[in-house]
């Protein structure tokens, strides 16, 4: 069975040490403002999947409870930084599957202040789920005192910069992008513009990746509300209704830590499989996508994920990001919201976060940043430890 997004919502994302309100607000504010967009009221949803990372065992019911008291499933939902997207695959698998015909995905964050350790939850390094990954990148690498999380990425950084001849330079232009996209988006952290000078000029965190190169911890909440073509048909929501037209997640195999490379341990080859189902599920190819949400945690992998999603070959990310491709202009645009760099990323939200994005811009809503024209629209959300969704939208 086909489902639709017929309504998204979401909160401004906020540094964690100013906002002042607790998670199950957050979460009211992005669902309400959901089931406003698609017209229901919240009477009509049958089951609820909620998606952090860092409050207690449901939490979830905490922040549907604020929506209502219907006794519907609420699903407690953790995958890392992936949390907000498979909330969403939740949603989908219920319709698709006519186990429901209106499903709420919902997807919320309250962090601390600064870096984030070594993966959500994790205590000490052994513990760490994503303990693996870190050994890894410790064989080759080393395991220094800059944040895990950026050692990891810096070092696929190094890697890509080796094999491939990709400059500081061209890492920054994703940076320089990205902030400069946010500075339309009014749901933005923040919206400051910076050259590529400056964003290299920045504090290092650990080389090559400049504090500007990273995305900051975040508060906020995002939703969307997954429905059945017979639902839409029955409320006549078919004017602002959007298709998942394909959606794949998938998880590590042996090609993860087989290189011993952290390009592959960040999650490329994760990302290229779900990349190649979604489009096999959808009919469609990279060609036919117009506007793309993807998860650019630090830049580089932003130019990782373009390789893995076959915008470009191997290599020639770096290149891809300079020409001006992926921007206004260029043959894709790419987090026109500013991306998890700009827009902040409230881990259990990030991933509904990129759906309302990409729904207001297939509808046309998007405001000064809108794509002109754009009818199908991508979003790449990936968690260490691991877990990648690819979603494929279509109006």
């Amino acid at each position: 069975m086909k489902s639709y997004v017929a309504g998204v919502g979401m909160t401004r994302f906020e540094k964690p040490e100013t906002a002042n309100r607790p998670y199950w607000e957050l979460a009211e504010e992005a669902g309400r403002a959901a089931l406003a967009d698609a017209g229901i009221g919240y009477e009509q949803v049958e089951h609820v999947p909620v998606g952090y990372c860092f409050q207690p065992s449901t939490a979830g019911q905490r922040a549907a409870y604020a929506l209502g008291l219907t006794g519907v499933p609420v699903y407690n939902v953790n995958n890392n930084c992936a949390t907000g997207a498979t909330a969403l695959v939740m949603a989908r698998q219920l319709v698709a599957g006519g186990l429901a015909d209106c499903v709420l995905a919902l997807g919320f964050e309250k962090m601390k202040k600064g870096s984030l350790g070594s993966g959500a939850g994790a205590g000490d390094f052994g513990a760490s789920p994503v303990a693996r990954h870190y050994g890894i990148m410790a064989a080759r690498h080393g395991f220094g005192q800059s944040p895990p999380t950026a050692q990891l990425f810096g070092n696929a950084a190094r890697e890509h910069m080796e094999r491939y001849g990709t400059t500081p330079e061209q890492l920054a232009a994703v940076a320089a992008k990205n902030h400069r996209h946010s500075a339309d988006n009014p749901h933005a952290q923040f919206r400051d513009v910076y050259t590529v000078a400056e964003v290299l000029a920045a504090k290092p965190v650990h080389e090559p990746l400049t504090r500007l190169q990273c995305s900051p911890t975040s508060d906020g909440a995002a939703a969307a509300v997954v429905v059945s073509e017979r639902f839409l048909v029955r409320h006549g929501l078919h004017a602002e209704a959007v298709e998942i037209a394909g959606q794949a997640m998938a998880t590590d195999t042996p090609a993860t830590f087989a290189s011993g490379s952290c390009i592959d341990v960040v999650g490329k080859p994760v990302t290229a499989a779900a990349a190649r189902q979604a489009f096999a599920a959808a009919g469609l190819g990279i060609d036919d996508v117009d506007v793309i949400e993807l998860h650019d945690c630090f830049s580089v992998n932003e130019l990782l994920t373009y390789e893995a999603l076959g915008m470009c070959a191997d290599g020639d990310s770096g290149a891809l990001a300079e020409s001006g491709a992926t921007t206004y202009g260029g043959r894709w645009v790419v987090n026109p919201s500013g991306g998890l760099i700009s827009k902040g990323h409230p881990l259990g939200a990030t991933g509904l976060a990129q759906t309302a994005e990409l729904v207001w811009q297939l509808r046309g809503q998007a405001g000064p940043r809108q794509v002109s024209g754009a009818a199908v629209g991508l979003a790449h959300n990936i968690g260490l430890g691991g877990a990648a969704v690819v979603t494929l939208l279509r109006r």
